[in-house]
């Protein structure tokens, strides 16, 4: 992945961060945006997801991926978003594909890497 892919919150192509559209969402404070996605990077982690679902606790796997669901829409983090939803979608019908947790953990891993590039471009 190329650096400079990865500052506009885009990687291989992908949309990860909406940085407009997130700074948006807090009424143009991107002071305030750039410190959310700081408190998303260090306190926000697929693990308990992964956990439960490996346990077959659907109901606890679908908050899980709901929570990160939510936050990702709220801080525009689009990839993260669509992964999040198809994966709470397969959890929802205890149908969850094979190979489905694995492409959510690479998403997230690639939403915290752009996620560090944006902090580091606004620091």
């Amino acid at each position: 992945m190329a650096e400079n892919d990865v500052d506009s919150g885009v990687a291989n192509g992908v949309i990860y961060i909406d940085q407009e559209d997130g700074i948006k969402r807090v009424m143009n404070n991107s002071k305030l945006y750039i410190k959310l996605l700081d408190k998303f990077r260090t306190g926000t982690s697929p693990d308990e997801l992964f956990k439960t679902l490996e346990a077959g606790d659907y109901e606890k796997a679908q908050v899980a991926v709901h929570t990160i669901k939510g936050v990702a829409a709220n801080l525009s983090l689009q990839e993260l978003y669509k992964q999040a939803l198809e994966l709470e979608t397969q959890i929802k019908t205890r149908a969850v594909h094979n190979g489905a947790p694995e492409a959510f953990r690479t998403c997230f891993d690639v939403t915290l890497q752009c996620i560090d590039m944006v902090i580091k471009q606004h620091g």
